[in-house]
């Protein structure tokens, strides 16, 4: 092998050039200077090393081999200071293999590198030429028969010809023309870059050739059996054109009677595939598309998207999708201005109607009637105003057109063709007011959710409820888009659709269960448009693509609390809050309500099941504890049915005699329809409830506080406390959060720096804990599987405290709430109206209270409650317990001074 020293040029990748190949390629300026160098240097066309780059990412990575290239011509481009590219045609003469890896140089970019030139070839021997031959004809022949190019196959038929003609010696020239002229792949061309051996190159490109003419083979097989498809599809298609065609031609000719037809069935079920079904599809919605309001955004979206469907063929995906859409998009109801409003507004006893629909399917809550009122109200006076301004238009308009008239007469008279035209006054458009957002909070069975309801059947409107609980996925609020496999509109949009009207009453249950933020999306965000009056008139649903009006929905919100909805759409809700129910409500409502729908629903009459007032209230007190009525609704079907069970076996007994069966049970016993309050056990089992009243004992260190359950009920829980020989230190046990642990230390160090006034110690430098003996004090609330936590049950655990070191006992029939400062100062805390109906649940007689909370007990506590509970409402400690113990009974020493300093 000879060796030299040739410039190098780097081809870039995937640019290989062969010997006997040429190239023309385009290099960058300063590439192109250095190459005007080298050839103004050169007395004859210089000679290169064009070595390919063996990666894309690597431009210094080059091949080891690499083809010795003369330089045939160099263009410049046009202009000083273009930046285009030069263009290079080099031409291969033979392959060198790089001796040392190359190092580009900034400085000297084609500097002489080490470079090694090839052996002599030996000839190939004729076995091998022929493999080769019969592998490049058969590509060739291939290639020339997939052109469609009589061009391209002409010149395959060349090169063919001269391959059959050419020498053994020059069948290794003949293979890298070849390898570089078929569509090779980069490595294949690399590796026939780096053979010197002829017959070694021959073999590899008989194999490149065979493996090209079986993926051209098989890429044709695969396009013919594609087309023979797609003509097997269009000829079923056509022959079923064709066989509805005779269907409908035979029905005609026997006249529709589905017995004059082969196999005795009829063509015309709704289910057939009937072109007139078709037709009759598209003229729907095509009527729906014009009776779109002219110029809206709906109308331009639904002419534009009809024109698109006419254009693609019926049998394709995308007709399949416009046509989705196009029946969505008819399918919401459009505001229009033409809109009547419903006769029940229009009637003078509408709010009198309204008051009477709520009152008949709900007892209490009169301050959500107040407010649904107020919004009935509003609606009313809306309509009248906008009827007057029609009137008012309408005789405008009138006598605009009769003075318009009478001066087209007179122009007539003396000026002729020169008239004017008459005047129009415009109609003003209908307004309508703008639907609140009702957000209404309260714990599960108050009657949420049927509220929606009553409304709806007072406005005379569409009821649609959305459960909101778990959705977690932003698009099933805003809907997805189009471009989405199976996409479609939102929950918002779908229930509009089933309303069919632009302004129904829609319930959004359970807000405060919508899934968080995740890689969905944020529910909770995709609801604040919604559920904002100044927003939602363009409400933008991804799927539908066109702003909808909302403002006229009537949108009512149900929540158990407020915890866990975000402080954004809370701002958009007028929050009402709903309370539980007092037994007296409670009592109604099962009379009303609960009794006739059990009964309805387990088959009996009123005439057979009789729930006397001490059972009624026995299940409401001792069988069930909750702030709504879903227990004892259950309650009472569990009564019903073991009546209905009664009946069915006296009916079945006296079969034959239904008078006797009326008067009689099996065993000779009589049916009696009327439960009795000892009939209660046997039926529902031992009381749930009824221990507690009993369990509850006036005892030293014991005191009743008021809480506020998990589901919004309130009740009472004791606070026990105990002295333990110790080291003076205060424990507290009952799952009990860190806001209420500072309450017993708040409480605990209350009571020491008044133990002297309090006649516990002796001294004021003395520790109650510590003198006469050592002890440690263990509170203890009870329910300990239960988290607490809260600010509420400061004065109860001072009482505690006091009750146990003086002595002195709180009545059982006393309950407290309020929170404590080191001053002694008695704050107000939340929950007040759940916590006193806890308490009336529990015969709780007396309850304190702090002062700040008087005016939630008038506002919120019903009457019936306040007339049969003592209130004491208190501002200090001192105050509340004197109110605990009673006047005279703890021993104060030179009374009780609260003195509070002043800046």
């Amino acid at each position: 092998m000879a060796s030299s020293k040739l410039p190098i040029l780097p081809l870039p990748h995937p640019t290989i050039l062969l010997p006997a190949s040429r190239i023309t390629l385009p290099v960058s300026n300063d590439v192109g200077e250095a190459l005007v160098a080298l050839i103004e240097e050169s007395d004859v066309l210089p000679v290169v090393a064009a070595v390919p780059v063996t990666s894309d990412n690597n431009l210094t990575s080059l091949a080891e081999h690499g083809t010795a290239a003369r330089i045939l011509r160099l263009v410049r481009p046009p202009g000083r200071n273009s930046h285009q590219n030069y263009l290079l045609t080099l031409h291969g003469l033979t392959r060198v293999r790089l001796l040392t890896p190359y190092v580009p140089n900034p400085e000297n970019a084609f500097m002489p590198w080490d470079i090694q030139y090839p052996p002599t070839e030996k000839v190939p021997s004729r076995k091998v030429v022929d493999t080769f031959k019969q592998s490049a004809l058969r590509l060739l022949d291939r290639l020339a028969r997939d052109s469609g190019q009589q061009i391209r196959r002409d010149g395959y038929h060349k090169i063919s010809g001269m391959l059959e003609d050419i020498t053994d010696a020059r069948a290794a020239w003949m293979a890298d023309i070849l390898v570089g002229t078929v569509n090779a792949s980069f490595a294949d061309k690399l590796a026939i870059l780096a053979i010197t051996d002829a017959e070694a190159r021959l073999t590899l490109a008989a194999e490149i050739f065979s493996r090209q003419a079986s993926i051209s083979e098989v890429s044709t097989k695969i396009a013919t059996q594609v087309e023979e498809s797609v003509y097997k599809q269009q000829k079923e298609h056509f022959l079923r054109q064709q066989l509805a065609a005779i269907h409908k031609e035979l029905q005609s000719l026997s006249g529709g009677s589905p017995g004059n037809l082969v196999g005795g069935q009829s063509p015309t079920s709704e289910l057939d595939d009937d072109e007139q079904h078709e037709a009759d599809d598209l003229a729907d919605l095509k009527s729906r598309i014009e009776a779109m309001q002219p110029g809206s955004e709906e109308r331009k979206m639904g002419v534009r998207e009809w024109r698109r469907l006419k254009r693609i063929p019926q049998g394709s995906v995308e007709n399949g999708v416009i046509r989705s859409y196009l029946e969505w998009l008819t399918a919401v109801p459009w505001p229009n201005s033409a809109l009547e409003a419903p006769h029940t507004i229009r009637d003078r006893s509408f709010l009198s109607t309204a008051r009477a629909q709520l009152d008949s399917d709900h007892f209490g809550l009169e301050k959500i009637k107040k407010r649904l009122i107020e919004y009935l109200a509003v609606v009313r006076l809306k309509e009248m105003n906008a009827e007057r301004e029609r009137i008012a238009a309408a005789s405008a308009e009138s006598t605009a057109e009769q003075k318009a008239e009478a001066t087209n007469e007179e122009a007539t008279a003396t000026e002729g063709d020169n008239a004017k035209a008459p005047v129009s006054v415009p109609r003003p458009a209908r307004k309508s007011v703008k639907g609140p957002i009702l957000l209404f909070v309260g714990p599960p069975g108050t009657g949420k959710t049927s509220l929606g309801q009553s409304v709806a059947k007072a406005l005379d409107r569409p009821f649609q409820r959305i459960s909101l609980g778990g959705v977690r996925d932003e698009g099933e609020i805003r809907g997805h888009r189009r471009t989405y496999v199976a996409s479609g509109p939102g929950l918002i949009v779908q229930a509009m659709r089933k309303a069919g009207r632009p302004d129904p009453v829609l319930l959004l249950d359970e807000i405060d269960k919508i899934g968080q933020s995740n890689f969905h999306g944020d529910p909770s965000a995709a609801l604040l448009e919604v559920l904002d009056p100044e927003q939602n008139h363009t409400f933008n649903d991804h799927y539908i693509n066109v702003p909808i009006d909302l403002s006229q929905v009537l949108f009512i919100c149900t929540a158990n609390s407020l915890e866990t909805i975000s402080g954004p759409l809370l701002d958009r809700c007028e929050i009402v809050q709903l309370s539980g129910y007092t037994y007296d409500e409670k009592m109604h409502i099962a009379r009303r309500f609960l009794l006739p729908k059990q009964l309805s629903a387990n088959g009996m009459d009123a005439d057979h099941v009789q729930l006397t007032e001490p059972a009624l209230m026995t299940i409401a007190t001792q069988y069930t504890r909750e702030a709504g009525v879903r227990s004892l609704e259950r309650a009472i079907g569990a009564v019903v049915r073991y009546k209905a069970v009664e009946w069915a076996e006296c009916v079945d007994e006296k079969e034959g005699d239904a008078a006797a069966a009326r008067e009689r049970r099996p065993g000779g016993r009589e049916y009696s329809s009327v439960v009795e309050e000892n009939q209660l056990e046997t039926i529902l089992g031992i009381a749930r409830y009824d221990g507690e009243e009993r369990e509850r004992e006036e005892r030293r260190g014991i005191v009743y506080g008021l809480v506020v359950m998990g589901q919004g009920e309130g009740g009472i829980l004791p606070v026990e406390t105990i002295a333990v020989p110790g080291t003076g230190r205060l424990k507290l046990t009952g799952s009990l959060g860190e806001v209420i642990k500072e309450s017993g230390e708040l409480a605990l160090s209350w009571v020491k720096t008044h133990a002297y006034d309090l006649c516990i110690t002796n001294s004021r430098a003395h520790d109650p804990l510590k003198v006469p003996e050592l002890i440690d004090i263990h509170l203890h609330l009870p329910a300990g599987a239960q988290k607490k936590d809260g600010p509420s049950a400061g004065i109860a655990m001072v009482c505690a405290f006091v009750s146990l070191l003086t002595g002195a006992r709180v009545p059982t029939h006393i309950a407290m709430t309020g929170e404590i400062t080191l001053r002694g100062r008695v704050t107000p805390v939340g929950g007040i109206k759940e916590k006193v109906l806890g308490a009336h649940r529990a015969q709780i007689t007396k309850v304190i209270l702090p002062w700040a909370n008087r005016k939630d007990v008038e506002h919120d506590v019903a009457l019936e409650i306040r007339s049969v509970m003592e209130f004491v409402f208190v501002r200090t400690v001192d105050e509340a317990l004197v109110a605990a113990f009673g006047k005279n009974t703890l021993g104060w020493r030179n009374g009780s001074l609260l003195v509070e300093s002043r800046l």
